[in-house]
């Protein structure tokens, strides 16, 4: 697995061992940083949060691209090691949250971009946004991306669908916050 694009383009980043983690493939986040970049121009000075943050790729390829900030969490300890090693091996600006994303309280600022990507067919992205923007970690404008397996379908409430697409065995939702929930 490596860096895309940014200030660390073609970087490797270290994986959790075992089975308990998924990487998002590079296919899938090229293609994702593509639906994201045609919506928010650049990445510069942008909050990320990478929820389920596994090896850290998605956050750590916002922060190559010139994103502020990124907090991370994760629980699964191989895969804090892997995300640990590579935030130290790229110096990034970020933050590791050592807790289930089922778990975190109020936020203790709103995001920008919003990254989740939980385990195949398990309804935990629904769970966990519907959560976070009651305790107040999305921003109004943030876009929210949600990595699930291709026959899933998450409907959280209080978002809207912007776009979703396939991409092999995996499907990349965009959503936007609502203002009337």
């Amino acid at each position: 697995m490596r860096i895309i694009s940014g200030q660390w383009r073609s970087r490797t980043l270290k994986t959790p061992k075992g089975d308990t983690t998924r990487p998002t493939a590079d296919r899938t986040r090229e293609a994702l940083f593509s639906m994201l970049i045609s919506r928010v121009g650049s990445f510069e000075d942008l909050q990320i949060l990478d929820l389920f943050a596994g090896s850290g790729a998605l956050g750590l390829e916002a922060l190559s691209r010139e994103a502020a900030h990124c907090t991370f969490v994760e629980q699964d300890p191989s895969a804090l090691r892997a995300l640990e090693h590579n935030i130290a091996t790229l110096n990034a600006n970020a933050m590791v949250k050592r807790s289930s994303v089922l778990t975190l309280g109020q936020a203790p600022s709103q995001f920008d971009i919003i990254f989740l990507d939980p385990p195949y067919q398990s309804g935990a992205a629904v769970v966990a946004l519907e959560k976070l923007k009651r305790f107040g970690w999305i921003a109004p404008s943030a876009w929210i991306c949600v990595e699930t397996g291709r026959e899933e379908t998450p409907l959280p409430k209080g978002y809207v669908l912007d776009t979703d697409r396939n991409i092999g065995k995996a499907k990349i939702s965009l959503f936007r916050p609502t203002m009337n929930d």
